[in-house]
């Protein structure tokens, strides 16, 4: 959203530090992956930003394009969200074996990797950002996943918070 995510400021001493925005309420929706090669060595962050609420078919256009890039078959693991729900059949019946659908526990964000992308996005790099418009906060989104995704200590670090092994 254009409402920035307050995190710690700092300001003079004496001076209280203010933020100065406006209750727009703009936004863009995101989707993301974190993939993790057959070999298990090369780690790999797919996204893409939409202007609208993301829905079963911009889910299942999403793994189309993942599965296009990596060429081989894919294991999507997610959660039970009513747009992966929808789009899981779809892609079953679309691809059969080459995409194998598992689930998370109903509610279950601490074993799901992908959601750290979030978190540090949020958190950490859009942290007390107040983008003018949409575009430049669709700019420093995709600025953070690129960022992130270049990182493979740090995708390895979700996988590890997850409590998953590699």
């Amino acid at each position: 959203m254009l409402q920035p995510t307050v995190r710690r400021s700092w300001a003079p001493s004496g001076q209280t530090p203010t933020h100065d925005s406006w209750d727009r309420r703009d936004r863009l929706s995101a989707i993301s992956a974190v993939t993790v090669s057959p070999q298990r060595r090369r780690m790999g962050l797919y996204f893409d930003i939409l202007d609208h609420n993301v829905n079963a078919d911009d889910f299942e256009q999403f793994i189309t394009g993942v599965l296009r890039r990596l060429g081989r078959p894919v294991t999507v693991v997610m959660d039970r969200y009513a747009v992966h729900r929808s789009a899981a059949k779809r892609l079953e019946a679309r691809f059969g074996k080459r995409v194998q659908i598992e689930w998370l526990p109903a509610y279950a964000p601490d074993l799901n990797p992908d959601e750290q992308v979030w978190n540090r996005a949020k958190y950490t790099d859009l942290a007390n950002f107040i983008p003018e418009d949409v575009q430049t906060l669709g700019r420093a989104m995709a600025d953070s996943f690129r960022r992130t995704r270049n990182q493979q200590s740090l995708l390895r670090s979700f996988f590890k918070h997850a409590q998953l092994p590699l």
